[in-house]
Formats: C-alpha cells, structure tokens, sequence
C-alpha cells in the first residue's frame, strides 16, 4: 500500500514537473528565439520557423500532459518532440567548437539525458501504473 502511494505520489510530483518544465521551455523558444536558432542543425531549413514550431508544440505537450484526459497522447506528442529535436543535441556535440562556453561533457551529456527525457516522461503519461 506504502509502495502504491509513494508511486502514486512520484507520478503526480513528475506530471507537474513535466508540465513547468515544458511549458517553460516552450515560452522560451519565443522569448529568445536566438538561443535556439545557434543550436539548429544547418541543414535543417526555415530555421526559425522550426524554433517557433517547437515552442508551440513544448507548450502544446506541456499544458496537455496536466489534463487528465489528454496526458496519455500528450506524452506521446512530447516523446517524438524529444526525439525530433535529438539532431540539435547531435550538433552540439559534433560542432563543439561554435559552442566553446559549454564545457564538451556537458554537450555529451546531452545525448543520453535526452534518453532519460523520453523514459520520464513515457513513465509518467504513459505506462499504465
């Protein structure tokens, strides 16, 4: 029973987490467009179209995961947002020299967090409890 409630608690504890979190980072691809824009891969096209389009959808997940009703398919919609950002984390890394006020751990890092990203949040929105 301890152990059910203790789950219970972590969920809902991560469940509003994910929803600042999102929700935060999202407003932010509007408020400093620019951050984001130094991180696109270049190949990508319509640059900052594709920050703005991202922001939506961070918002879009972030405030979705805290409705009850919309939590499953907004996880989902956050996870393949994850995964469709994955290439600016790649560019980082790999372009470490156009980012040298970031340690390269912390551009390493980056990769496997994203991982941990998707887990928390399939765990929390998705996995049936």
């Amino acid at each position: 029973m301890i152990e059910r409630q203790t789950r219970s608690l972590s969920k809902r504890i991560s469940i509003g987490l994910i929803s600042v979190v999102f929700v935060a980072a999202g407003i932010n691809h509007f408020v400093s467009p620019m951050t984001y824009l130094k991180i696109m891969p270049h190949y990508l096209p319509w640059p900052l179209a594709l920050v703005y389009v991202s922001g939506f959808f961070e918002v879009l997940g972030g405030v979705g995961v805290a409705v009850p009703r919309l939590r499953r398919v907004a996880g989902w919609g956050l996870i393949a947002l994850l995964v469709a950002v994955f290439p600016a984390n790649l560019f980082m890394m790999t372009n470490a020299e156009l980012f040298p006020s970031i340690p390269f751990w912390m551009l390493v890092a980056r990769l496997p967090l994203q991982g941990a990203l998707i887990a928390w949040v399939w765990w929390a929105t998705i996995r049936k409890a």
